[in-house]
């Protein structure tokens, strides 16, 4: 796993590269022909922030710091082989992840689309899904916001069932990080359906892993932004009132996991498929639009999350499962399977079994379907940067988003002496936005997003074992690759491990290599930790703090000027948090 340029190593490096410099030398000592290269994943946003600091452009920044750290290598005695040395914002590297994206728009794989994003308001850019810890975003540690752009994703869903069968082979794989794949993946098996609306033309789509359950369902959860929300807005003010109040909240998983459950009555009725009852339909903020259909059939009974919305709102709890202990509801849900009951001609059935007829008698009625679900969601991979890798599109008037011509690449970001202020991204840059259509010629601009940082370092493995000039690999590739160990923390199992693997799925569908996963075996070598320490801005986001600027008076720490520093602990050491 390669550095950042963040300017010196720090102990967690030290330890990382110590270890795989001893396994160089003893595979070399067994007569093994080794390949341990040294580059450097060196665009995103701590070389912004740090060149807004210093008042110096990101580049120059990063130049100066690579051969300061390469200096700091050689001084360990790393056995690398510097010839093979990548730079991750060299034109001559990006050129090839700029040619891949067009491949890959071409094949498909691509999309532009207006989505509702997670947005950092400390980075000022688009975060994914995986990007996203606690609600928090990985880098800022601030309470991400959700904002709706056009953006680009790639269509790593299409993969999901390869990339989680793909677990079962990585057998030299911590079984701990295949396990945080698997659940990020999140496969389930369940039943889609609809329940139609009382007094209304129209249905309500529902997907659910638990038709065993169905007749525990005493309301219906939709999304602030489903469809039907949308209609009550002009009719309904107090719908109105929820929504504006609900719009900008965090949206992520994890901040939706501890936030308190939420909602309003709209007062329609969905007809209960099978015994016909009506069933309240509400607006609830554990409802996300962007999975499944944005609504939900609630059964307090049994899932613990429609329990606790159900007490708050005073909405019956039904039991119609029993286990073999015989639990009751009374203070919380019983999630797990057994024999049903209170369920009409169902009653004594398992819940696998009452799952298969229950799917075959809506069938019939309500073109209930089983489906295969993914908890993964398409890689969302523009941002809002300047220092980043520009994403290869022409907006053109007449012909719409087209990939640039190919003898054009790299397309280089514009020269700038320094950045002054956070959010600078290339739209500022309306010069280097001017162009000509590829397919018409007539004027049109170039897209201002950059790739998320995570596009290059998901296959710079690739490039260390194959550099032609011509081409983005040649057959040197597979002769190295797949890697053979691979050295880095836990941290990267749902970020950079996942990712590495979905680019090698999608290096080899475009005939580039022939391996199916980037690495055979996987060390996770612990984290070093210290102390992290941050301030307080205008907004009460963290500004992360060096040590050695801190003044202890007494128990108080403090800046120079006097502001009050407040301590995170010890946490991994990190350029963005200034603990390394």
């Amino acid at each position: 796993m390669f550095p950042y340029p963040s300017g010196n190593l720090h102990m967690g490096h030290v330890r990382n590269y110590s270890i795989g410099d001893v396994i160089s030398r003893f595979k070399r000592m067994q007569g093994y022909n080794v390949l341990q290269p040294m580059g450097w994943d060196a665009f995103g946003l701590p070389a912004e922030n740090a060149a807004i600091e210093n008042k110096v452009s990101p580049r120059k920044w990063t130049k100066e710091n690579i051969q300061n750290m390469r200096g700091q290598f050689d001084t360990l005695g790393f056995s690398y082989d510097w010839s093979r040395e990548i730079n991750t914002s060299s034109p001559n590297y990006y050129r090839w992840e700029q040619w891949f994206f067009i491949q890959l728009f071409k094949s498909g794989l691509v999309e532009r689309k207006e989505s509702e994003v997670n947005w950092d308001p400390v980075d000022q850019t688009v975060l994914a899904n995986e990007q996203v810890i606690d609600g928090k975003g990985w880098r800022s540690g601030v309470e991400i916001e959700r904002k709706k752009i056009n953006q680009y994703f790639l269509k790593i869903t299409k993969y999901a069932q390869e990339l989680l069968n793909g677990l079962d082979d990585l057998e030299n794989w911590p079984s701990q990080v295949k396990l945080m794949q698997k659940n990020w993946i999140g496969k389930s098996k369940g039943l889609n359906f609809s329940f139609e609306i009382d007094k209304r033309d129209e249905i309500l789509e529902v997907f659910t892993t638990r038709p065993d359950t169905i007749f525990g369902t005493t309301y219906c959860a939709i999304a602030s932004d489903h469809p039907l929300a949308i209609d009550l807005i002009e009719i309904n003010p107090e719908v109105k009132k929820f929504i504006k109040q609900n719009k900008n909240k965090n949206k992520t998983e994890a901040a939706i996991a501890k936030q308190e459950k939420i909602g309003i009555n709209t007062s329609l009725k969905a007809i209960h498929p099978i015994t016909k009852e009506l069933i309240p339909i509400w607006i609830a903020n554990f409802v996300l639009m962007e999975y499944g259909s944005g609504a939900v059939m609630c059964v307090p009974g049994h899932d613990q999350r429609d329990y606790e919305f159900a007490k708050k709102y005073e909405i019956p709890i039904l039991q119609v499962i029993k286990t073999k202990n015989n639990r009751t509801i009374e203070k919380e849900a019983i999630e797990e399977k057994g024999i049903l009951i209170n369920s009409s001609s169902y009653n004594d059935l398992s819940s696998d079994e009452a799952f298969e007829k229950i799917a075959k008698d809506l069938s019939r009625t309500c073109d209930a379907e089983i489906q295969t679900n993914y908890r993964l969601r398409d890689w969302g991979i523009s941002r809002q940067r300047y220092w980043g890798c520009p994403i290869p599109i022409v907006h053109c008037d007449d012909c719409g988003h087209i990939p640039v011509n190919e003898k054009d690449l790299p397309i280089e970001l514009p020269e700038i002496d320094d950045i002054t202020s956070k959010g600078l991204s290339l739209k500022g840059f309306k010069e280097w936005q001017k162009t000509n259509c590829p397919n018409c010629s007539k004027p049109a601009k170039r897209e201002t997003d950059t790739f998320d940082t995570f596009f290059e370092s998901s296959w710079y493995s690739a490039r260390f074992a194959s550099q032609p000039n011509n081409c983005m690999l040649d057959d040197e590739a597979d002769y190295w690759l797949p890697v053979d160990h691979y050295i880095g923390g836990i941290e990267h199992a749902i970020l950079h491990l996942l990712y590495a693997r979905f680019f090698n799925l999608l290096m080899r569908d475009q005939k580039l290599i022939s391996s199916t996963e980037p690495f055979k075996k996987l060390l996770t070598q612990g984290m070093v930790l210290a102390d992290a320490f941050y301030t307080l801005d205008k907004n009460s986001n963290p500004e992360w703090v060096h040590k050695d600027k801190i003044v202890k008076n007494g128990e108080q720490l403090t800046l120079n000027d006097g502001s009050k520093v407040m301590t995170d602990g010890m946490s991994k050491m990190s350029k963005s948090k200034l603990n390394g």
